[in-house]
């Protein structure tokens, strides 16, 4: 009948509708596998797309990867109207019995990383259960690393077993099994070796996967050995009637050199996470981590108002040689790692196989890093005008938007992206360090950082800033953004050349306003008609010798009434090195700070300057990501 309507249409020129295709439970087709098999025969047939495939009310439990290639082409797959589809990457784990003590068990075949009950995820059993273990000293750089720990911290009878050490190093966490403990010596040696960067003195640490860890309500652990899964659950659990589940597979849907596909209106869940034998040392930004959807050689291709939750790594990844793709009105949380990939660590010569175009908007991400805490809520690397807008990312332990992945001057496909209109905050909470809501690295020609409101931004040591322009960061416009509450500072450039910082306010930094580490023989950065306006720690930190910078028509305010100082000079002195000459120290008359409401007066002396009000009623997301 679809082939006979094809042949008529074909004829008389009749338009041609979409194939739609129903999916539900207890049905001949039942699963999105048969679906998409169903219009791959459609095409064999003549019958040309577009597809639809509408996906009723009910749980779909994926036992491999949904692939879709370039046969699959201008398929749409959606939830019913007015129905709720979930596609889990997870199973059921059934036959809880009580045992002795609190814990129930259940027979579970197979290793796993997460649980989740009654959709909740579950704490794989953990040792302390709050907070962490300190490490002795610098960290290690030996191969492999040694951790000198505390005395009864590591028990050496983890040794060879699966126990896992969770280590945070500055900006990346270590997970790895422990080989052999040295108890009088107070060393336990780890599985493989750290990278470089890895580095923290006293470095906070904690332990997973050990059978006498479980030791609290809402913990678990998996008997491999014995098949038998153990709980100990909490008040209100009934494992008769909630679902406990445990994820089965990293990817549930991969898109492969196909172009015009939708996936809209789905709900996401349990995907896993994995690790090799010997553990991994991370670099940044949780690279290792796997993607729910992960896309390569992809065209067109729209993720919209779906959910991605109860998750072991990212949400999306639009790799090598994807373009002119969207992913509009999700919502991203629970998630063990980040929520956006978009490109590669690597740069591709050929321009088929390179990243670009692509659009990343009114998002809500958050609560992330919960397996990988070094996550990003947005990474773009090696990929060129983007469109990163109106998303709202919160509570996180890295970074909330990152763009780059090319240390200082070398060559870099990252350029001309826009990141505006973003809201940002619940940054890092004290986790990890070197860290910025917004993070650059590299020469990125027509990259603009614009309108986004960013606030709370905490680092457990050094490196809680609002805007990173991190090493080599070079031809970026900054403006028109509002800052508050950084632990650092509001701005800070490590690197760089030929930036714009203008129009911006930066309030309420805690230790510092700006900061710059690096002098140079050329103009790193040009800063005008910028509000600074806080109320403890001091205006500049870090290195601000030489010239290689530009700063004028600026306001300045210490609501302490105290002097403001430049790096330890006098305003005239400042003024007489040639900064700042038309710059004031002034109260610009902000509507309502204490409530953050960083409105001009009418009166306010900022406009002299030529500084402009800041709109801030777009930002953030422009409908309730996943509405209907």
């Amino acid at each position: 009948m679809l082939a006979k309507f094809w042949i008529a249409a074909c004829l008389f020129g009749l338009p041609l509708r979409a194939v739609t295709v129903d999916v539900a439970p207890h049905s001949s087709i039942d699963s999105l596998a048969a679906a998409r098999d169903f219009l791959r025969a459609q095409r064999q047939k003549g019958v040309a797309p577009p597809y639809i495939v509408r996906v009723h009310a009910g749980t779909y439990w994926l036992t491999e990867t949904l692939v879709l290639g370039p046969e699959d082409s201008g398929i749409t797959i959606e939830n019913a109207p007015g129905e709720h589809a979930v596609i889990s990457g997870g199973r059921r784990i059934e036959g809880w019995r009580v045992t002795s003590g609190h814990l129930l068990t259940a027979p579970a075949t197979g290793t796993f990383n997460q649980l989740f009950v009654a959709g909740r995820r579950a704490q794989r059993a953990r040792s302390p259960n709050y907070g962490f273990y300190r490490a002795e000293g610098p960290s290690s750089q030996d191969h492999p690393f040694l951790l000198h720990f505390r005395d009864g911290e590591i028990k050496p009878d983890w040794a060879g077993s699966r126990a896992e050490v969770v280590a945070l190093l500055a900006w990346a966490e270590l997970r790895m099994p422990i080989t052999s403990v040295d108890a009088a010596a107070h060393i336990a040696r780890l599985a493989a070796n750290p990278q470089r960067s890895n580095r923290e003195v006293d470095a906070r640490y904690w332990i997973e996967n050990t059978r006498d860890a479980l030791d609290e309500p809402g913990e678990w652990y998996l008997d491999t050995g014995a098949a038998t899964l153990y709980y100990w659950p909490i008040p209100g659990d009934n494992l008769t009637r909630d679902e406990a589940i445990a994820p089965a597979i990293e990817e549930l849907v991969r898109i492969e050199n196909a172009r015009d596909i939708v996936l809209r209106g789905l709900d996401f869940r349990h995907s896993e996470w994995t690790m090799p034998s010997t553990g991994y040392a991370g670099r940044q930004a949780a690279m290792e981590a796997p993607s729910a959807v992960e896309a390569t050689g992809a065209e067109n291709v729209t993720i919209d108002r779906c959910t991605f939750s109860q998750m072991g790594g990212y949400a999306v990844w639009f790799g090598r040689g994807s373009k002119h793709n969207r992913v509009t009105g999700n919502e991203i949380h629970d998630m063990g790692a980040g929520g956006i990939k978009i490109g590669e660590t690597v740069q591709r010569p050929e321009p088929a196989d390179q990243n670009f175009e692509n659009t990343v908007t009114d998002n809500d991400i958050h609560d992330l890093g919960l397996v990988y805490p070094s996550a990003v809520g947005i990474w773009v690397g090696q990929s060129s005008r983007n469109t990163i807008s109106h998303n709202h990312i919160h509570d996180l332990s890295y970074t909330a938007i990152s763009v780059g992945w090319t240390w200082g001057y070398g060559p870099n496909l990252c350029n001309g992206n826009r990141i505006e209109f973003n809201h940002l905050h619940r940054i890092g909470k004290r986790i990890l360090s070197d860290l910025g809501a917004i993070y650059t690295l590299g020469v990125q020609p027509g990259t603009v950082i614009r309108n986004n409101l960013i606030h709370d931004v905490a680092s457990f040591t050094y490196g809680g800033w609002g805007i990173y322009l991190d090493e080599g960061s070079s031809n970026i416009l900054v403006e028109d953004n509002i800052v508050y509450n950084t632990k650092s500072a509001g701005f800070h450039q490590h690197y760089g050349r030929d930036n714009i910082v203008r129009n911006n306010i930066f309030a309420f930094g805690r230790e510092y306003q700006l900061m710059r580490t690096r002098a140079e023989n050329h103009v790193s950065f040009t800063f005008e008609k910028n509000i600074v306006y806080f109320d403890s720690g001091r205006l500049l930190g870090s290195n601000w010798s030489g010239a290689g910078y530009r700063m004028d028509r600026n306001l300045y305010w210490d609501v302490r009434g105290e002097p403001v100082t430049f790096a330890n000079r006098t305003f005239d002195a400042w003024r007489a090195e040639g900064q700042d000459p038309d710059s004031i120290i002034a109260d610009p008359l902000f509507v309502n700070p204490d409530n953050y409401d960083f409105r001009l007066r009418s009166h306010s002396p900022a406009f002299r300057l030529g500084f402009r009000r800041i709109d801030m009623k777009d930002v953030g997301l422009r409908r309730p990501a996943k509405s209907k």
